[in-house]
């Protein structure tokens, strides 16, 4: 027992020093990277079937070691000027509200962005597309020194904090804006089947970050390439498959899958699917995942099963994640359903 409570204040002090060192720091991320497409890739602004998407994310992560990291989204997102503009193509407008907090509180951080994205159509029909997008965000991130514990402060009685940290915090609250940009291209092959291909690269002006007394540690630039599609099986029924690659200096994700789509029933205005699949993300977890998309709203459950080196402490369990959107339709879309991405 005592050799796995220090295991288990092992794992929380580097998850915190994962949190605060400047050369692994990561980006909050989802495993259901397809339902959370203002994080993803800009370019993704706009780009839907519909009049206006409204997106919600939800993660808790490491509740089996630790206090879980929690970190959740939501989002709006529509296309401006359809009476103007190309009837091929596409201009959206967003907005992005996010919130991590890791460490059982130790740091907290918050972002709203907003970004726009145009599409064009690279034919008559509007079948090939080329999107680029740009986001600004305002970034706010807060350190709580109670709930810090540094290994420093610990003895072979476990935690003292009598002890000292050996560090100095000087700013306890920092902020800051920070600017995004995506390209993104999609294309319908043959009558039902299409493919779609982005890249993305945030922090591109890689603002100052830091709490300490220095003022030179910049935040690394993180860049993402993904892409996916779909393709009809046995009538009505589809299999999607996606994947992306994102790197932040030292930190690398990599990650592919897919899901089956059973369609419930014959509406092809207003389907009922059910979603069964399944991701993997590279030397670190499997993701089990169920959806279920009806009328207007497409609802995701996943969850990690973590195989990493950390899986003698986790017991194989990782986090739990929540997806739901919502998109309203007033009339004709000018977008083709089976063209826009969905995973």
């Amino acid at each position: 027992m005592k050799v796995m409570k220090k295991k288990l204040l092992l794992l929380t002090i580097l998850a915190l020093m994962y949190a605060f060192s400047p050369v692994k720091a990561q980006d909050p991320h989802f495993t259901q990277f397809f339902a959370s497409p203002l994080t993803l890739n800009p370019a993704f602004t706009g780009y839907f079937s519909g009049d206006l998407r409204l997106a919600g994310n939800y993660r808790s992560q490491w509740r089996s070691i630790a206090s879980p990291y929690v970190t959740g989204t939501v989002s709006a997102d529509f296309g401006i000027l359809k009476n103007v503009i190309s009837y091929t193509d596409t201009w959206g407008v967003g907005i992005l509200g996010l919130y991590d907090k890791t460490g059982a509180g130790a740091l907290n951080s918050s972002f709203v962005g907003i970004s726009t994205a145009y599409h064009k159509g690279l034919d008559v029909e509007g079948n090939h597309t080329l999107g680029v997008g740009l986001q600004a965000a305002f970034v706010q991130k807060r350190v709580d020194p109670s709930k810090l514990q540094f290994e420093s402060q610990f003895n072979d009685n476990g935690y003292d904090p009598a002890l000292p940290s050996g560090e100095t915090l000087t700013n306890l609250k920092i902020s800051y804006m920070d600017y995004n940009v995506g390209l993104l291209y999609s294309g319908l092959i043959g009558e039902s089947s299409n493919l779609y291909l982005g890249v993305s690269y945030y922090h591109f002006t890689q603002p100052t970050e830091t709490f300490m007394t220095q003022d030179n540690n910049r935040l690394s630039y993180r860049y993402t390439i993904h892409g996916g599609g779909s393709f009809p099986v046995n009538g009505s029924n589809r299999i999607h498959i996606s994947a992306h690659y994102m790197r932040q200096n030292q930190a690398v994700e990599t990650t592919f899958g897919g899901a089956y789509g059973f369609m419930l029933n014959d509406m092809q205005d207003a389907p009922t699917i059910f979603y069964i699949g399944s991701w993997y993300r590279l030397k670190d977890a499997i993701n089990p995942y169920l959806g279920l998309e009806f009328k207007s709203f497409k609802a995701g459950l996943s969850y990690d099963l973590n195989v990493s080196t950390l899986k003698p402490a986790s017991n194989y369990r990782g986090g739990t994640e929540l997806s739901l959107i919502y998109i309203m339709t007033k009339g004709d879309s000018r977008k083709n359903g089976t063209l826009c991405p969905k995973f």
